[in-house]
């Protein structure tokens, strides 16, 4: 048993279940916040009904995302124990003060809000839940801030083998985190957005508290829409940015073997990496020269002029990701963001026109619930295997990160302990999702009860 392998498979098994609720978190923390604001400016009671149903489902989504993000950082020290002692004295920096900062933050004021309800100014009560929107959001930053660093190395020295810090500024203002960091939050956005159409369009289904969810679903398009718009403008600028920095990571991304000018934006490709070949392409002219560059005429570099490249630079080695997975994994993130701004534009007209319940467009956004995590995973498929060979960009290979010490066995006892607790809490997460998303009726008062109480009261 291979412990590079398996030590690979853990991280990317236990960091995707803990990616099914981050975005989540950020996006419905500010809807939920908006929508407190609405009551605070409007005093309309049905505003305030609005804000306690999403804010459970944000509680529960928040507590099993924080469980599940604790396995994270441990097994830096567990199975990757190289790689911590390389980048520890950068990649700690931004860990901590997310820790010791953000998450505090967003913690403490979440107590803050659920529980000073009814005692505190209504004005600090809003407050609370906008400190808790901001935290999930600033949380996200110095977790994106340390891995920019992996993608763009910037504000380090190599001293005794280990990279140390020597300018915090331009780690901290690292190019690549100004395009990651935007393109992450707003996909986040519409992760909320389209979490709320869905479940407020079976609510619509069903005829429960029509004033309620339907409102929802128009505040949900209004962010789908935006977040959704200014999603695919930020991933513009982030491929622009990969072309100038990982080049290898952007022929990938296009299964483009040999270099052209001007380039072909691809749309679908057999791919052949063992032979380095595509077959069966159909191809957009000058597209990829536009995207990548904004122009029609410029150059981009193939993969095998980029590897012989590497392998000069770098020494011998296979420095090509695996491309099929890299290609098709951006395909999907791309078709899955231009779907979401299509529903959302058609479900605006359809607002407009006063015809936003047609059953066939509430069908439509059910099925759209799950999709945005999709899109979200295959935007980090992309992102972090186009980086491979690569751990730390240029700086240190997957291959030499591993912990020299800890066994195949070994690794596969906790991966497979991991998935099954991790299979446990995604299982809980759906089942609580589920249980308080459907009205929750009081049989003693008759009426139906979206308050937070119940959340802890089950």
């Amino acid at each position: 048993m291979d412990p590079l392998l398996l030590a690979r498979w853990q991280f990317g098994v236990t960091t995707a279940f803990h990616y099914v609720f981050v975005p989540l978190t950020i996006g419905l923390g500010l809807i939920v916040a908006i929508m407190q604001s609405f009551h605070y400016r409007t005093k309309n009671p049905m505003y305030d009904r609005m804000a306690r149903f999403w804010g459970k489902l944000f509680v529960i989504n928040f507590a099993l995302g924080v469980v599940t993000g604790i396995v994270q950082e441990f097994q830096f020290g567990m199975n990757w124990s190289q790689y911590s002692r390389f980048v520890g004295d950068i990649f700690g920096i931004p860990l901590a003060i997310e820790a010791l900062m953000a998450f505090f933050l967003e913690s403490t004021f979440l107590g803050v809000w659920l529980f000073g309800r009814d005692r505190l100014p209504k004005a600090v009560h809003l407050l609370s839940i906008w400190l808790v929107a901001f935290g999930s959001m600033v949380s996200a930053i110095w977790i994106l801030m340390a891995n920019s660093w992996m993608q763009q190395p910037v504000g380090y020295t190599i001293v005794d083998g280990r990279a140390r810090l020597s300018d915090p500024v331009a780690v901290f203002l690292n190019e690549r985190l100004l395009v990651e960091a935007p393109h992450t939050i707003l996909a986040a956005l519409t992760t909320g957005g389209l979490f709320v159409l869905g479940i407020s369009a079976w609510h619509l289904l069903r005829h429960h508290d029509r004033e309620l969810y339907a409102r929802s679903a128009q505040i949900a398009l209004v962010i789908v829409a935006v977040a959704g718009l200014l999603t695919a403008t930020s991933g513009h600028s982030q491929a622009q940015h990969t072309a100038r920095t990982q080049p290898m990571k952007l022929a990938a991304m296009e299964a483009l073997w040999n270099s052209e000018q001007p380039a072909s934006f691809s749309l679908w490709a057999n791919i052949d990496q063992k032979d380095g070949t595509s077959t069966r392409e159909i191809k957009l002219p000058y597209l990829l020269s536009v995207l990548a560059y904004n122009n029609t005429t410029s150059e981009v570099k193939g993969i095998h002029e980029l590897e012989a490249e590497d392998v000069a630079k770098y020494g011998p080695g296979d420095y090509v990701p695996p491309v099929a997975a890299v290609y098709w994994s951006f395909r999907a993130m791309v078709g899955l963001g231009l779907l979401f701004i299509v529903l959302a534009l058609a479900g605006l007209v359809l607002w407009w026109r006063g015809h936003l319940e047609r059953r066939w467009f509430l069908r439509l956004a059910i099925a759209f619930l799950f999709l945005p995590y999709l899109a979200n995973f295959a935007g980090w498929i992309t992102t972090e295997m186009g980086r491979q060979p690569w751990v730390v960009q240029g700086l240190l290979r997957t291959s030499s990160a591993v912990s020299p010490n800890v066994s195949g066995v070994d690794v596969l006892v906790t991966f497979v302990g991991f998935t099954v607790i991790y299979g446990v809490l995604a299982a809980l997460d759906f089942y609580l999702i589920y249980r308080f998303a459907r009205p929750v009726t009081d049989v003693r008062r008759g009426e139906q009860d979206t308050g937070l109480g119940d959340v802890f009261a089950y």
